[in-house]
This record gives structure tokens, sequence and C-alpha cells, in this order.
């Protein structure tokens, strides 16, 4: 069953509970409600009646007038319809009953005289009399008042509230009906807006199965199902530069791997076939052990960028002291500096004392990278590189700059990718290494130019920390 389908039974049955039960609290307090109102209106009609009775009643019992008909006859009380009164004497007896309507009594609860059958007017038993005052009979509403004779029990059927609700509770049910229909109508609409961008998504994401990434386009949606739909659009753009730097990186890998190695088979053919002699041999062999060489650390480089992708376990890390670190990379391109006749200075701006200034890293893969980049700013600049440390808010900061002529614009996007070169540069493995490596210590790594000229190649860190002396 498609999604719509689902979720469209899924509300028209929770639709058809809420109004069934909406429907039958609404009946219980409907019919409680009009049970109330009518004893309402019966004890102030009963209190009406008791007070004029009370009036009449000694002015009549003076004229001799004491019969309970007499008296009750004598009110000038208008009962509502449907209302019967039944006047009571203190020892239950019926002195007067009012109105055409008579409660529905058993033979053994009624009893004729000549004069009633006459008048039309069956007589109440005392045990009929008090089970309707008590309340044992459930068909009836009853109000009790006490009047000078002694009592009045007003009297009316729960046919006639239950007509009354039944008829308010049918005409109820067709507003519920027809409010329903119109809901689960609406909800059809808002269903299908909502499913569409849901269906749109669902082919995009076949085109990302296929891995046709760059076909994928994005579904404009709101809330959650629009930031699904920007994620997927979003994911299927880095796929697709996935894919095309994989591939670059396999074309570059083999331009890089076979100049080596045509170089190498090249003075290797010359030498077996004779055509190199004397100091020729010689020659030809350095070129081989270079080239290998070459060849070595290209595969070494790409292999480190591999396991630095795919592999938890190459990285370990520690608290380094950045003082010693530097130090120790110094140390190793000071042969570099020292050709190419080169100063480098490092400027530490943290207050404190610079051994205490750490990261969390491991030393030897960040060690290779800072020698990766002060290689590379060896190799551009003209007289000297700068070295600044410090700390901004929660990060460390490492700033490398030299004096040369900076970064091609063009190239500064690109300039931490595998195998892109600039001018002078060597397997264009060492930038990206570099970047992984960083990454892997939980920082960035950003490159720029200076308006003063030069590059300049900032690496931060996060959280530093500063140990305890001693």
């Amino acid at each position: 069953m498609k999604l719509v389908h689902q979720i469209n039974l899924a509300f028209g049955l929770l639709l058809v509970v809420i109004l069934g039960a909406t429907a039958v609290m609404i009946h219980y307090v409907l019919l409680d409600h009009l049970i109330v109102a009518q004893k309402n209106e019966m004890k102030t009609l009963g209190a009406s009646v008791a007070t004029t009775l009370r009036t009449q009643a000694a002015p009549l019992g003076a004229a001799g007038a004491i019969d309970g008909v007499a008296v009750f006859e004598a009110t000038a009380v208008q009962l509502t319809a449907g209302v019967q009164a039944i006047v009571a004497d203190e020892h239950g007896n019926v002195l007067s009953r009012t109105l055409p309507f008579q409660p529905v009594l058993t033979e053994a609860d009624v009893s004729f005289s000549a004069s009633e059958v006459k008048e039309g007017l069956p007589a109440i038993s005392t045990e009929s009399l008090q089970a309707l005052q008590s309340g044992q009979d459930d068909r009836y509403i009853v109000e009790v008042s006490a009047v000078p004779q002694g009592t009045l029990t007003l009297v009316t059927p729960m046919s006639k509230v239950n007509a009354l609700e039944q008829a308010l509770f049918g005409r109820l049910l067709v507003v519920l009906g027809v409010g329903g229909i119109l809901v689960l109508l609406l909800s059809l609409v808002i269903t299908r807006k909502l499913i569409r961008p849901l269906m749109k998504l669902r082919e995009e994401l076949k085109k990302v199965k296929e891995r046709r990434f760059a076909d994928v386009r994005k579904v404009r949606a709101g809330g959650e199902i629009g930031a699904v739909a920007q994620t997927v659009y979003e994911l299927a753009g880095e796929l697709d530069r996935y894919v095309r730097v994989q591939k670059l990186f396999f074309q570059n890998a083999s331009h890089e791997l076979k100049t080596p190695l045509m170089s190498i088979v090249g003075y290797a053919e010359g030498i077996r076939d004779g055509v190199f002699e004397g100091d020729s041999v010689h020659k030809g062999l350095d070129v081989i052990l270079s080239e290998s060489g070459r060849l070595k650390k290209i595969v070494s480089e790409m292999t480190l960028l591999a396991k630095l992708d795919s592999e938890e376990d190459v990285f370990h890390p520690a608290s380094v002291p950045l003082k010693e670190l530097l130090d120790d990379t110094i140390e190793r391109v000071n042969p570099m500096l020292a050709s190419r006749e080169l100063s480098l200075k490092v400027l530490y701006e943290q207050k404190e004392t610079p051994e205490l200034l750490t990261v969390q890293a491991d030393r030897d893969k960040l060690l290779q990278a800072l020698l990766n980049v002060v290689a590379n700013a060896a190799r551009h600049a003209r007289r000297s590189i700068e070295v600044r440390v410090g700390t901004n808010k929660d990060q460390v900061v490492i700033a490398i700059a030299d004096d040369g002529g900076g970064i091609p614009e063009e190239l500064l996007p690109h300039l931490f990718h595998r195998f892109v070169k600039g001018k002078d540069g060597e397997n264009g493995l060492g930038l990206a290494i570099s970047r992984a490596i960083v990454e892997r210590c939980g920082g960035r790594i950003e490159a720029g130019n200076r308006d003063e000229g030069g590059a300049i190649f900032s690496l931060r860190f996060p959280s530093p920390t500063m140990t305890a002396a001693g």
C-alpha cells in the first residue's frame, strides 16, 4: 500500500474514533444537562405552586373548604406541559392530580372508585407514590415540595427529555458528519501536497542509486522534508565531486607514476643494450636511483593519504608540546633553508611560557604536516619565512608566511586537492596530506595571500591545553 493511502486510512480511522468518542461524550453530557435543566425548572415550578398553596390554604380552610382537591383547583398556577402534579397528605394519600398525562402504572398500583372513574382520575397507591418520590422509578423525573396539605410531587416522564435530547443529538451528528467529511477531504489535499515532494525525492534517490549524481535535482519543499531534500542534493553533489576527483586522481597518479617509470625503464634498457658506456652508465644508474626514490615517495604519500581517509588506527593522538614540535621541524628543513639562503623566525604571541602550549595530535603525523607546509614555503620564499604561534579564543593558531610571489587566485580553491601543483611544486600530494592530518587532529588549514606580498598558511587546532609547569 502506498504511503499516501496509508496516511489517509490512518487519518480516517483516527477521525472516526475521535468523532465517535466525541459523540458519545456529547450524548451523555447533553442528556445530563437536559435532566438538570428539567429538574431546575420543576424545582422553580414546585416552589411557585407551594407558595400559592400556602397563601390560599388559610382562607379556604376558614370557609370550610378543607378538601385537598378544592384547595388545588383553587390555585391559579399554570403547570408546564408534560408535568403532572400530585398532592398528598402527610400519610401519603393522594388528594389531587392534574393534567391529562398519567404515569404508566400497573393494575396492582391503581385502584378505582366509581367517582374517580367518572372523573377519569385513577388513584395512585401510597407505595407507588413513595417509589416516585424516592426516585426508584427511573422512567420519571420527580420534584417533591412541602405544602400545608402534605407534599406536592411534580412528575414528568424521561421520554420527554430523551426525545428532546435525541432531536438535538441527531442534528449534532449531522454537523459532526459534515465536518468530518470536510476535514477528511482537506486532509486528502494536504496529504497529497506533503507526499508529492517525497515522491519526487524518491525519484532523485533512484538517480543516486544508479550513480547518476550529476542528474540529481533539488526538490523544493518546506520543513523537515525540505531539509532532507537539501541534504540529498548536497550529498549527490559531494558524491559527484568525489567521483570526478577520484577519476582525476587516478589520471594524475598514473601520470606521476609513469614519468619516473619511463626514466627508469629507458636508462635500464640503454645500459642493458650497451647504449651507455663509461660515465654515462654511472649517470644512468644515478637517474634510476633518483627516479626510484621519487617513485617510492609518491607511493608512500598515496598510501598515507589512503590510510588517513579510511583507517582509524593509523592516527594516535596525544598531548604534543608545540615548541618542541616546531624546533624539530626547523631542524629538519635547515639544509633546505641553507641551500636557498633563507632565514626562518618563530614568534610566540602567547604571554605564557611557550613550553606550556600543547595540542592534541599524532606527533609524527603533525610533524609531517608542518614539514610539508614549511618546505612548500621554502620553495617559494625569496629571503625569509616567519612562523607565528598564538591562541585565539579556544584555538591554537600556527601561521606560516613567506615573502614569495604568493598563490595564484585561480589555484586557491583547489590548493589542498590531490595532485594540484603550483610553480616549483613536487608531486601535488604534500598539501593534501597536510590537510588530511590537520583535519584528523580536529583542526583546519587555510591558505591565502598577504597584502604585503607572499603566501600565508594558517593551521588552527581546537581547545588549547595549557599544562601545569613541572
